[in-house]
C-alpha cells in the first residue's frame, strides 16, 4: 500500500493536493510520539497533578475536563502548550479522538492517550483537526487492533502507517484560523439550537402544569357561567362512574361491590371549581394487568408486541417497526391490545418509570409486554387526560410515590397505581383541556425534530469544513509560501542532525 493509496476507507484524495502540498506519514515529519502512562491510584479532589484520559477528549476534538483525575505526581511525561493527544485505547468507535494542547497546564496523560510533539513548521492545531477528522469520517475504526472490549492503535502504526497531509507552513496558519471561525459560527449556531431545545422542553412542561391546573383551557364552571347554563361536576361525574360501574357488576352477577379506595383526604392540592380528586381504583373499568412474558426465543414472528422501548411520553413506534412475538389464541386474547388503552411503565430505571402511552387504533392488533400494565378507563373518563396527568411532574411524583427500588431499576406494582389520585375534571372539560394538550405538544415536537435535524446538519458541516481544509479547498494557495516538501526536508535535516552519532563513527571522528 502507498502512501498515495491508503486504502478504501481514508477519506481523502491524495493524488488530489495542491501543488504545494505533500503527504507523508506521521513519523516521518514528527520524531516525538510518545504513550503516557497507567495510574491505579487516582482521585477527583484535585490531589496530585491532572492525569488526562479518553473521557478528556471530547467528540468535538476539545479538551473536557467534566470528570478530570488525579494522579501521585511522581515526574513522567507532561503536556506541553503544542504538544496534540491522540486517544490510543477506547472503543473501536472512539479510538482516534484528537486535541491540541493550548497553554502550560502541569498536565500528564494516561497510557491510554499519546502525545504528539509536532516540530517547528508543523503547527499543532493544523495536525490535531487533521487526526480528529480521520476520526470524525471512520478511519481510525479501520485500522485500530481489537482486543476484548475495546481496541487500539500502536504508536509504531500511527507512526508508520497513517497518512499525514502537509501544507505549507502560512497555509497551515490559515486553514487554522478559518477552521476555528468557521467552528464558531457553528457553536454559536449550535448553541441556539439547544437553547430553543430546552425552550421547548419548557414549554412543555408549562403546557402539562397548566392543564392539570386548569389553566389551558377555561373551566367548565367559566364557560356554564358565561352561558348562563348548569353543567356536571368531576364530583358529580365520579359519582355517576362509580353508580354505573356498580350497577353493571350487580346485572353481571360479579361480587367485586366493594367500594373503590377514594383518594386521602389531606396533602393533595386545591383544584379550581367543578373538579375533583379521584383514584385510578375509582377510574377503572378493567385492569391494572401485568403484561405477557416469553422467553426470547418466542420473538421473531407472530403478534405485533409493544415493548418499552417502543414508547416516551410524547412518542411511540408505529404497529410496522414493533417486534413480533408468538403467541396462542388464549394469549392474544388476554393481552391484546383495544384502542384508548392506556400503558404504564411499571419497572424501569427512575427517570422513566411511569412513562405512558395510549394505544392508538392503527396499533391493533398487539400485545403488551410484561414490564408495563395496561388500564382501561370507564366511560366519562378521557384517556389522553389522565395520560396528560400522569406525564405532568407532580403527576407523575404521586404515581411513583411508593416505587421500590433496585440496583438501576425501580417499580410500582398494581396497588401503587390503583392509590394514585388523579384530578378530575368535568368530561367536557376533559375533552377541551386533551385537545389542546395535544396540540401544542405536537407542534413543540415538530419543532423539537426540527431542531435535532439541524443540529444534525451542523455536525455534517463541522465534517464538511475540515474536509475542504484538507483537499485544499478551505483557504486560497500562496504562490509565495514556502511549499511543504521544502519544509518536510528542512525536518528532515534537523532531525538527522540532532541524531547521535554511531560510538564508532564518532570515535574515527575525534582521531
Amino acid at each position: 500500500m502507498s502512501i498515495l493509496d491508503p486504502g478504501g476507507h481514508y477519506p481523502i484524495n491524495l493524488r488530489r493536493l495542491p501543488s504545494t502540498w505533500i503527504c507523508t506519514y506521521v513519523g516521518d515529519a514528527i520524531d516525538e510520539i510518545q504513550p503516557g502512562f497507567a495510574s491505579g491510584v487516582h482521585n477527583d479532589r484535585g490531589e496530585g497533578v491532572a492525569h488526562l484520559r479518553p473521557m478528556n477528549i471530547d467528540r468535538l476534538g476539545r479538551v473536557d475536563l467534566t470528570r478530570l483525575k488525579y494522579v501521585p505526581d511522581s515526574g513522567g511525561l507532561r503536556l506541553l502548550d503544542g504538544d496534540v493527544l491522540f486517544n490510543n485505547t477506547n472503543s473501536p468507535e472512539l479510538v482516534g479522538k484528537t486535541t491540541a494542547i493550548r497553554g502550560e497546564k502541569e498536565w500528564a496523560f494516561s497510557n491510554h492517550m499519546t502525545r504528539l510533539r509536532p516540530p517547528s513548521g508543523i503547527a499543532a492545531q493544523f495536525l490535531a483537526f487533521q487526526l480528529h477528522y480521520l476520526w470524525m469520517t471512520g478511519y481510525f475504526r479501520y485500522r485500530c487492533t481489537h482486543h476484548v472490549n475495546q481496541a487500539s492503535i500502536a504508536s509504531k502504526t500511527l507512526a508508520a502507517s497513517v497518512p499525514l497531509i502537509l501544507a505549507p507552513f502560512e497555509e497551515q496558519l490559515r486553514i487554522v484560523a478559518e477552521i476555528e471561525k468557521q467552528f464558531t459560527r457553528l457553536d454559536d449556531a449550535v448553541a441556539g439550537l439547544k437553547r430553543v431545545q430546552a425552550n421547548l422542553k419548557r414549554y412543555r412542561a408549562s403546557v402539562l402544569k397548566a392543564a392539570c391546573e386548569g389553566r389551558l383551557v377555561p373551566t367548565e364552571a367559566e364557560v356554564a357561567r358565561k352561558e348562563g347554563r348548569s353543567y356536571e361536576t368531576g364530583e358529580q361525574l365520579l359519582a355517576r362512574i362509580l353508580k354505573e360501574r356498580r350497577a353493571k357488576w350487580e346485572a353481571e352477577g360479579e361480587s367485586r361491590c366493594a367500594e373503590p379506595l377514594a383518594p386521602p383526604r389531606t396533602g393533595l392540592s386545591e383544584l379550581p371549581k367543578g373538579w375533583t380528586w379521584a383514584t385510578f381504583d375509582q377510574l377503572i373499568a378493567f385492569g391494572p394487568q401485568n403484561g405477557l412474558y416469553k422467553p426470547a426465543s418466542a420473538y421473531g414472528r407472530g403478534l405485533p408486541i409493544v415493548r418499552i422501548e417502543d414508547y416516551q411520553d410524547d412518542w411511540s413506534n408505529e404497529r410496522d417497526r414493533l417486534k413480533q412475538l408468538t403467541v396462542d389464541d388464549n394469549e392474544a386474547a388476554t393481552y391484546g391490545l383495544l384502542p384508548s388503552d392506556v400503558l404504564i411503565n411499571r419497572v424501569n430505571s427512575p427517570s422513566h418509570l411511569g412513562k405512558c402511552m395510549i394505544v392508538a387504533a392503527a396499533l391493533c392488533p398487539a400485545v403488551f409486554e410484561s414490564n408495563m400494565m395496561r388500564i382501561r378507563f370507564a366511560v366519562g373518563v378521557e384517556p389522553y387526560w389522565v395520560a396528560t396527568t400522569l406525564r405532568e411532574a407532580s403527576g407523575r411524583a404521586r404515581l411513583t410515590s411508593n416505587a421500590k427500588w433496585a440496583v438501576n431499576q425501580a417499580s410500582i406494582n398494581q396497588g401503587d397505581v390503583r392509590l394514585t389520585p388523579v384530578p378530575l375534571p368535568p368530561l367536557n372539560e376533559q375533552t377541551r383541556a386533551s385537545a389542546e394538550v395535544e396540540r401544542r405538544l405536537t407542534l413543540a415536537t415538530k419543532l423539537l425534530s426540527q431542531m435535532e435535524r439541524h443540529a444534525r446538519y451542523a455536525e455534517r458541516l463541522r465534517s464538511g469544513i475540515l474536509a475542504a481544509a484538507f483537499s485544499g479547498r478551505l483557504v486560497p494557495q500562496d504562490p509565495k509560501d514556502e511549499p511543504a516538501s521544502v519544509l518536510l526536508g528542512r525536518i528532515r535535516a534537523e532531525r538527522a542532525a540532532a541524531a547521535p552519532r554511531p560510538a564508532r563513527r564518532a570515535a574515527r571522528a575525534r582521531r
